[in-house]
């Protein structure tokens, strides 16, 4: 019984330094994808909505991008749907581990430059500069919703 409820106690304490984690790399690793952009040096901006179908699906419209190797993107970001949203940016293998720890952990909060999660009716922005070139995901990790189809893919082309 006393090891059950240390076990307890060391998942409660651990999960605050969970849920205030980076997923996005942490510890100070450059990230395949690129890195936070300038506002200024952006050279485009990408309109991208979040939102449900009647039929239960759950989309990003586009959800396929083509990018340039260095180049500095704009994406505003409007949740059009009832329920909130994420739009998160990263490689595909870095989205399926940050996805495993959304479902243990739904009430997980981010402050990840390649992240923002928004509110029904809410708009934000992520500036990304694209500093590789390859196929990147981006994808929606609130439970449930990647599964109903809300991911797309990155491709970053050398210049």
């Amino acid at each position: 019984m006393k090891a059950q409820i240390l076990g307890l106690l060391i998942a409660a304490l651990a999960t605050p330094a969970l849920a205030g984690g980076n997923h996005a790399g942490g510890h100070g690793e450059a990230m395949a994808v690129g890195e936070p952009g300038k506002k200024a040096d952006a050279t485009q901006t990408i309109r991208v909505t979040m939102k449900e179908t009647e039929d239960g699906k759950m989309i990003f419209t586009p959800s396929t991008f083509k990018i340039r190797k260095g180049q500095t993107i704009r994406f505003a970001i409007k949740n059009a749907g009832e329920l909130d949203h994420e739009f998160v940016l990263d490689q595909e293998d870095k989205i399926m581990e940050h996805k495993a720890v959304m479902e243990k952990f739904p009430d997980m909060e981010h402050d990840d430059p390649n992240a923002i999660r928004l509110v029904a009716g809410e708009s934000g922005e992520i500036v990304w500069k694209f500093t590789n070139d390859g196929t990147f995901k981006i994808a929606c990790l609130v439970p449930g919703h990647y599964d109903a189809g809300m991911h797309g893919d990155v491709t970053v082309a050398k210049k």
